[in-house]
């Protein structure tokens, strides 16, 4: 996304933070963190408080699908001033005033994607002398002001929801990670570009000829550990590791030294897991599609 020291940054569902204190820490960024969980928000203020972060980074609950409603339209342009309007044209300006937004592993669980990056474009888009610079597009491309990137999940275009194996895995993945819907990418990109969006680049991260696959952590197997750290880490997916797991669980549960409920959310968190490793095998499910969008 080009960021920038200075620059304001919207977080679109933001978790407890950890995406968004790295990116406040190597880009010297201002970022807002949204999500609609009071518990997580305020871990995530916990956590921002003991990293220092507080006066770079700031979080508030709210709902992603009214974007509009919590900030105001054009209110990730607010206070700026007419620099933004050759920002389209010179690099050295486009910083003044400049709010761009990300999501990471977030959009997913929006009911559609049309809804959330129609919100997403209605807090961003510029209004009065931006518009009238914002005529211009057409004539240089795609404009690199504003910008939204996200890191997607989805199907891939492999993915046949008419075939039941595939049919199966998309329900496991939505069943172990909340999700209401897995959707290929294609509707992805044209969920993007029907908004109003213009694609400037997008990557599926799975496709590096990389050596060890992204989902090696998941997936159980010991020789393919990169650190003395990964040996634990890849054990506590492989069988024995689940099965000390799973008993673990049961054991702090019954005596209350874990919440009611915790045994069932590893057994869930399991499915996802086992899925999302059967989803990279077979190539047709993806949790590493980036795209940065601008319009």
């Amino acid at each position: 996304m080009s960021l920038r020291p200075g620059m304001r940054v919207l977080d679109v569902g933001c978790g407890v933070g950890g995406p968004a204190r790295e990116i406040a820490r190597f880009s010297d960024v201002k970022i807002v963190g949204l999500n609609n969980n009071e518990f997580q928000v305020g871990r995530a203020r916990r956590y921002t408080k003991a990293a220092g972060l507080e006066d770079q980074v700031r979080f508030v609950k709210g709902d992603f699908m009214k974007l509009s409603e919590q900030f105001g339209e054009n209110a990730f342009d607010a206070g700026a001033s007419s620099s933004v309007y050759h920002a389209i044209y010179r690099a050295d300006t486009r910083d003044s005033g400049h709010y761009t937004v990300y999501a990471i592993e977030a959009t997913v669980h929006a009911p559609t994607w049309e809804g959330i990056y129609g919100e997403i474009l209605k807090v961003l888009k510029p209004g009065g002398v931006v518009s009238t610079g914002l005529l211009h597009v057409g004539e240089y491309g795609c404009s690199p002001f504003p910008q939204f990137g996200v890191y997607e999940w989805c199907m891939t275009d492999s993915w046949d929801p008419s075939v039941p194996e595939h049919k199966a895995l998309a329900h496991e993945i939505e069943l172990g990670n909340g999700i209401p819907e897995m959707r290929p990418l294609s509707k992805a990109k044209e969920a993007i570009k029907s908004v109003g969006f213009c694609i400037e680049q997008e990557e599926d991260l799975a496709e590096r000829p990389d050596a060890v696959p992204w989902y090696y952590p998941l997936e159980g197997d010991i020789f393919k550990a990169q650190t003395t750290w990964d040996y634990f880490t890849v054990w506590r997916m492989s069988w024995s590791g689940k099965l000390v797991t799973h008993n673990a669980l049961r054991l702090l549960e019954f005596f209350r030294v874990v919440p009611k409920g915790t045994w069932e959310v590893g057994e869930t968190l399991r499915i996802a897991a086992d899925a999302l490793v059967k989803g990279g095998q077979t190539k047709v499910s993806r949790p590493t599609h980036n795209q940065l969008i601008s319009y």
